[in-house]
């Protein structure tokens, strides 16, 4: 291939550094930002990030969009500010239980507080539905984890 085919190359190569740059600034930030409410981390997942917070899964970030963990707890907060929900690959049919955040969360430390700790409950109350839920398909199911009992061997009579 000739000459435009390197100067397209470098030019993608260029785009795509200047994206991550970005995006990696904006994950600092939220980091950052969030810390307050505990320990911060993040993981790359499917073109974005997800963020965790002391092991708990309560936020995603896709195309430097934060959306927030939602239940039925706290999703007519988010519905009533007009915040839209997350679609998947831009799949409108496609819906995900996190929603995008207010932006003036960052302006106001009581606000970043209540949205993004109303998003960590929402996640420790979706795990403990959930360890329910596969407690009770166990049981039912009859694969309970039961202590082993202990038997002894029966001996023959001596004499």
């Amino acid at each position: 291939m000739g000459p435009p085919y390197d100067w397209c190359l470098k030019i993608r190569r260029a785009r795509v550094v200047l994206v991550m740059a970005n995006r990696v600034s904006y994950i600092e930030f939220l980091i950052e930002q969030l810390s307050l409410l505990g320990e911060i981390t993040t993981r790359r997942m499917f073109g974005g990030n997800v963020l965790y917070c002391d092991g708990i899964v309560f936020a995603l970030v896709a195309s430097d969009t934060l959306y927030l963990k939602a239940d039925d707890a706290n999703r007519a907060e988010f519905e009533a500010n007009g915040l839209g929900a997350f679609h998947p690959f831009g799949d409108e049919s496609l819906v995900m239980q996190y929603y995008q955040a207010p932006p003036e969360i960052f302006e106001d430390r009581e606000e970043l507080r209540r949205w993004v700790g109303g998003a960590v409950a929402a996640a420790r109350r979706g795990l403990a539905k959930k360890a329910g839920s596969e407690k009770k398909r166990a049981a039912r199911a009859g694969k309970t984890k039961q202590a082993p009992t202990m038997r002894r061997k029966s001996r023959g009579t001596t004499r």
